[in-house]
């Protein structure tokens, strides 16, 4: 079940204070290194957290093999330090999920490692409410590869009341992410509906941070594409369906529907159900969704027949057409034997091999690490050249579209890069 801002902020001032009673203290962990082991001042400690159990792992698991490829293809090494690479599961087999008390333990973990000089987390914005405080404590610079919810980095409209300031106890940022916003996501996905011929769209969410924030934003900017959302609703996840929800999106006379929020928080039922009481209207989500766990029958994803009514955004574009893009499709063909991973592999890829990079340059010392990383203007990576703002959020301003194929995948379709959105 979706859990409140106000069990969050518990679990967020328990795990500051290093009390346990709100959640888990325990977490599950791998460890790799490559290049030998060193002692002393040669070696690092970097993290990754992301949910390596249930939905989400059709991009996560990705996700992990991209990190890994980058520090493969790096020996190891970050310039003359060994790292020492742990992947931390922040979900667990109950829920299947994310989980807030995993989160907490793996933030805790890390926080407590003198050595632990880059974080690779979360993957849920509803996630990094709890960790980033925690982190911030601890001087700990954390990059995001998933993350888009405003409200981590901004008080742009789509945020709640106290953010982002509630999320740095220390007043200092300790908090980047290398996907652009939800405030771009809406407009890409409201362009992407207005084309389609969308006149009435129906909005579910699943009232975690992203779905609810991103529900929000579809709402607030739809003025700016003329697109016409007749209801948002959130949803409980744990509904065993949602026929009462689609019969009255059908009384509204919705041609569209749209689901913000992650695979696991009900998604596969609630668009069945749409499906079943509107048989021809469009089906669109954005990056919590697009994957082949809710697209693909065979995964446990809808059934073939809803495929071709299907679009959704991610903030990847055509992987062979990044700068970089071809070499890294082969090499990681070459390791894990696939030839068109997730998106987020790239992600992965990229947010290790700036870990890397950073490290090499600046040293293993957190405090120069997180100030070599918020003074980045112009990295030239294999997603192309960026840079970050004071709020540590990315200067890409781009999202992929993608439609499904007829094995239930889903395919880069165009890039669209909005024009306008809420300020």
């Amino acid at each position: 079940m979706t859990l409140g801002r106000a069990f969050r902020a518990c679990l967020v001032m328990g795990a500051l204070a290093a009390v346990t009673a709100c959640g888990s203290s325990s977490s599950k962990s791998s460890s790799s290194s490559s290049g030998g082991s060193g002692s002393g001042g040669s070696t690092v400690d970097i993290y990754s957290s992301l949910p390596l159990q249930g939905a989400s792992t059709a991009q996560t698991d990705p996700m992990v093999n991209g990190i890994k490829l980058a520090l493969s293809q790096a020996g190891g090494k970050a310039g003359k330090y060994t790292v020492k690479y742990t992947s931390l599961d922040d979900s667990t087999a109950a829920a299947g999920k994310w989980d807030p008390g995993q989160t907490a333990a793996n933030a805790r973990k890390v926080a407590a490692d003198p050595k632990a000089a880059y974080y690779m987390g979360e993957f849920n914005s509803g996630a990094s409410e709890i960790s980033i405080p925690i982190l911030n404590q601890a001087g700990v610079p954390m990059v995001s590869p998933a993350n888009t919810y405003v409200g981590l980095t901004t008080n742009l409209p789509g945020s709640a009341p106290g953010e982002p300031q509630k999320y740095y106890p220390t007043g200092k940022r300790n908090y980047l992410r290398i996907v652009p916003i939800d405030s771009i996501q809406a407009a890409t996905d409201l362009i992407a509906m207005k084309q389609a011929g969308c006149t009435k769209v129906a909005v579910a969410n699943d009232k975690e941070a992203y779905g609810a924030g991103l529900a929000d934003l579809l709402e607030l900017e739809k003025k700016l594409y003329g697109v016409d959302v007749v209801s948002n609703t959130g949803i409980d996840p744990t509904a065993p369906n949602f026929r009462s929800y689609a019969s009255t999106i059908q009384g509204q006379g919705a041609d569209c529907f749209f689901f913000s929020g992650i695979v696991s928080n009900g998604a596969v039922q609630i668009t069945k159900d749409v499906h079943t009481a509107l048989p021809k209207a469009k089906i669109f989500g954005p990056d919590g969704v697009c994957t082949d766990s809710y697209t693909a029958q065979k995964k446990g994803g809808v059934p073939a027949a809803i495929d071709p009514l299907m679009e959704c955004t991610v903030a990847t574009q055509d992987l062979a057409a990044y700068p970089g893009g071809k070499a890294f499709l082969k090499a990681y063909k070459a390791k894990y034997g696939a030839g068109q991973p997730d998106p987020y592999a790239i992600y992965g890829y990229e947010a290790m091999k700036l870990g890397l990079d950073t490290i090499a340059k600046a040293g293993p010392s957190k405090s120069a690490v997180l100030s070599a990383l918020f003074a980045t203007t112009a990295r030239h990576s294999v997603l192309g050249t960026y840079g970050f703002d004071k709020n540590g959020d990315t200067t890409l301003k781009s999202y992929g579209l993608y439609k499904v194929n007829a094995a239930g995948e889903p395919v880069f379709f165009k890039t669209i890069t909005p024009t306008k959105t809420v300020s």
